[in-house]
C-alpha cells in the first residue's frame, strides 16, 4: 500500500470522494473510446501481467503466507494463489475479450413506425461500476477488462487478503491504460484496506451506477441491505445435479464427479446430487467410491444410506448449503419431479444439471427449473463466463434483473431509444 494511501485512510470519506470523482470524468472518457483504443489497452495490459508474472506471483505470496499465518481455510487459499497457469488464464481472457465484438453504439430493432420515424435501441455503457470482491485477485483484471471493453469506469475494491496481489495487477493495469492512450482513472482499485470504504462505496450514488458484490453470502447480503446504488448479485451457488433413470451411468459417474471434484472453492460446484430412486442401487455404489477417492465427505438421506451404509446421515440445514469443500449431500428422489420441486425449494437458483437420454425430461428440466443456467448432460462447472464464451465474467447474477447468469458484457451496457426522422412533426 502507499504511503499516500496509508495518510489517506484517516479521511476515508475524502478519499472514496476523490475516487468518485475521477471515475465519473473518466466514464465519459472511456464511454466514447473507439473499439480499437479499447483492445488495444486490453492487449497491453494482458503483455504487462505476462511480463510481470514473477513480480505477480512475488505479491501474491505475500498475501498466501499472511492469509496462513490468519487461519484461512483450504478453499479461501485456493481462491486467493495466482499460479502460473492463473496468470496465463488472466492474460488469455483479456486477449479474448478484446476480440468480441463491442456492445456499445450497436442499433438493433429499427422498425418503421406507420409516422414514417425509425425507432430502435442502441447499447450504452451503465457509466461507473462499483466491484467489491473477495480473495480471488483474477478478479481485478476480469471485472478491469470487462468494464473497460463495455466502455465503463470501474472502482475495484478486493478483499484485503489479496491487497498485494491486486495492487501488482492494478500496476499492470495502469500500464497497458497508458500504453493505449487512455486515462489510468477508467480502472481505480481502492488502496486502502480499511472497510469503511466499502460503506463508502455503496452510497456513492452521485457517482457509482451499479455495485456488483463477489464474495460470500455474508458479504453479499451486507452490501444489498446497505447500498443505495442498483446491485447485481448472487447469494451464494447450491447448486445441483439430477441422475434420471434414463440416464447413462457411466456419463452419470463421470460428470457428476467432475462437478463436484474439478474444483471446490466455486460457486458453480456442485453442492447436492439428486438420484432416481430406480437406477440409485446401480449408480451410487461406483460413483460414491469415485467421490470418497477424491476425499469428499459424503452425507446422504435415509434411502441414500440404505444402500451405502458408510455414508452420513445428511440433515435439513445440508439441503441449503453451500460447501465451498469436499463435502457432498446425496438425495435419492421419486423421479424427475420430486427432483425438479427439490431444486426449487432448496437450489440458490445458479446452476442445476441433468443427467438423461430422454429428451422429454431434458426438455422438461429446462423449462422447469428457475435457475440462472440449467444444463442437460453437462458438469455444473461449465457455468462461466469464459466457458460460455464472454472472454470472462463480472460475476453469475441470480437476480432476474437486470441481467441473468454469467454477466459479461452486454450484461454491464443498458440501451437507449434512437429515433431516425427527416423533419417529422407529430400531429
Amino acid at each position: 500500500m502507499s504511503a499516500e494511501a496509508e495518510t489517506l485512510q484517516l479521511d476515508i470519506p475524502q478519499y472514496m470522494q476523490g475516487v468518485g470523482v475521477r471515475a465519473r470524468a473518466a466514464s465519459r472518457d472511456i464511454g466514447r473510446a473507439n473499439s480499437g483504443r479499447k483492445d488495444a489497452a486490453l492487449h497491453a495490459i494482458a503483455n504487462a501481467i505476462e511480463t510481470g508474472a514473477d513480480r505477480l506471483k512475488a505479491e501474491n505470496d505475500k498475501d498466501m503466507a499472511a492469509g496462513r499465518q490468519h487461519g484461512l481455510d483450504a478453499a479461501l487459499l485456493d481462491r486467493l494463489e495466482l499460479n502460473d497457469a492463473r496468470i496465463a488464464a488472466m492474460a488469455e481472457g483479456l486477449r479474448e475479450m478484446a476480440l468480441l465484438p463491442d456492445p456499445v453504439g450497436s442499433i438493433s430493432d429499427m422498425n418503421y413506425r406507420p409516422s414514417g420515424i425509425q425507432v430502435g435501441r442502441m447499447r450504452v455503457p451503465l457509466g461507473v461500476i462499483g466491484i467489491i470482491y473477495e480473495s480471488r485477485p483474477n478478479v481485478t483484471a476480469d471485472a478491469a477488462g470487462l468494464c473497460l471493453k463495455s466502455g465503463n469506469a470501474a472502482i475495484l475494491r478486493g478483499g484485503s487478503e489479496a491487497i498485494h496481489s491486486n495492487q501488482a495487477i492494478a500496476a499492470f493495469i495502469h500500464q497497458g491504460l497508458s500504453e493505449a492512450g487512455l486515462p489510468a482513472d477508467v480502472v481505480q482499485v481502492i488502496e486502502t484496506t480499511d472497510r469503511a470504504a466499502v460503506g463508502e462505496l455503496v452510497r456513492m450514488q452521485d457517482y457509482v451506477d451499479v455495485i456488483v458484490p463477489r464474495g460470500g453470502k455474508g458479504l453479499i447480503e451486507r452490501i444489498s441491505a446497505e447500498s443505495r446504488v442498483a446491485v447485481i448479485k448472487h447469494l451464494h451457488g447450491v447448486c445441483h445435479t439430477y441422475i434420471d433413470d434414463t440416464a447413462d451411468i457411466d456419463k452419470a459417474v463421470r460428470v457428476s464427479v467432475n462437478a463436484k471434484t474439478q474444483r471446490y472453492g466455486t460457486c458453480n460446484t456442485m453442492e447436492t446430487l439428486l438420484v432416481a430412486e430406480s437406477v440409485a442401487a446401480d449408480v451410487l455404489p461406483d460413483l460414491c467410491a469415485h467421490l470418497e477417492s477424491e476425499g469428499v465427505e459424503l452425507r446422504g438421506c435415509e434411502k441414500t444410506r440404505a444402500i451405502m451404509e458408510e455414508v452420513k446421515a445428511a440433515t435439513d440445514e445440508d439441503w441449503d448449503t453451500e460447501y465451498l469443500a469436499p463435502i457432498l449431500s446425496i438425495r435419492v428422489v421419486d423421479g424427475i419431479d420430486a427432483a425438479i420441486d427439490h431444486i426449487n425449494t432448496h437450489s440458490s437458483q445458479h446452476t442445476e444439471s441433468i443427467i438423461t437420454e430422454n429428451y422429454t425430461r431434458a426438455r422438461q428440466f429446462l423449462r422447469e427449473v428457475d435457475s440462472s443456467s440449467v444444463m442437460v448432460n453437462a458438469s455444473t462447472r461449465f457455468a462461466d463466463g469464459f466457458e460460455y464464451g464472454l472472454g470472462a465474467e463480472i460475476g453469475i447474477s441470480t437476480d432476474k434483473l437486470h441481467a441473468r447468469g454469467p454477466v459479461g458484457l452486454e450484461g454491464l451496457t443498458s440501451q437507449k431509444y434512437v429515433v431516425l426522422g427527416d423533419g417529422h412533426i407529430r400531429t
